[in-house]
């Protein structure tokens, strides 16, 4: 930056809409701790989805471990009973994979909800950007008008200030 154009920006006014500017970038600052926040909560419901996922496997495999058994049992002489009995544990079993499921199909729902809210902050931070780009371009043009304006006004004082001289200068 020369003299002349430090000089020119100390005669410049403030840019009209310095305010609406900064309130803009306040919005940006916000919506970008929004998608952070949204980041984190997708991956807490990630995370949470692997671990129903986790115990819903477990209970499956203790169900085909316990089919397993029973083929094994009715292969050998056993009593009906014991077959019974077998077979009401495997029911519970069954009736716990069958919840352990409807985990994993709730989970899964949060995780695209997460997902969308995610995406929505994205798009919410995209817009408030590109409404804080618009401002500054603005300013940029406004700037250069300033200048101009400052320029034109400057060399017609300089311009005054010689005809002044040249007049006083012919008059002596």
């Amino acid at each position: 930056i020369t003299i002349g154009e430090r000089q020119l920006m100390n005669k410049m006014p403030e840019y009209p809409l310095q305010e609406v500017l900064k309130i803009k970038e306040r919005r940006v600052d916000e919506a970008e701790r929004v998608v952070k926040q949204r980041e984190e909560e997708l991956e807490n419901e990630k995370d949470k989805l692997l671990k129903c996922e986790q115990r819903r496997d477990k209970v499956k495999q203790h169900y085909h471990d316990k089919i397993d058994q029973l083929r094994l049992t009715l292969d050998k002489e056993t009593t009906s009973e014991k077959i019974q009995q077998m077979r009401a544990y495997i029911d519970v079993v069954q009736e716990k994979l069958v919840v352990e499921e409807q985990k994993v199909v709730e989970q899964k729902e949060q995780v695209k909800v997460a997902k969308q809210n995610l995406e929505n902050a994205k798009e919410e931070l995209r817009q408030r950007r590109q409404e804080v780009d618009k401002i500054e371009m603005h300013k940029k043009e406004w700037m250069k008008d300033m200048r101009k304006e400052l320029e034109l006004k400057e060399a017609l004082e300089l311009d005054e200030v010689g005809i002044v001289m040249h007049i006083t200068k012919k008059n002596m």
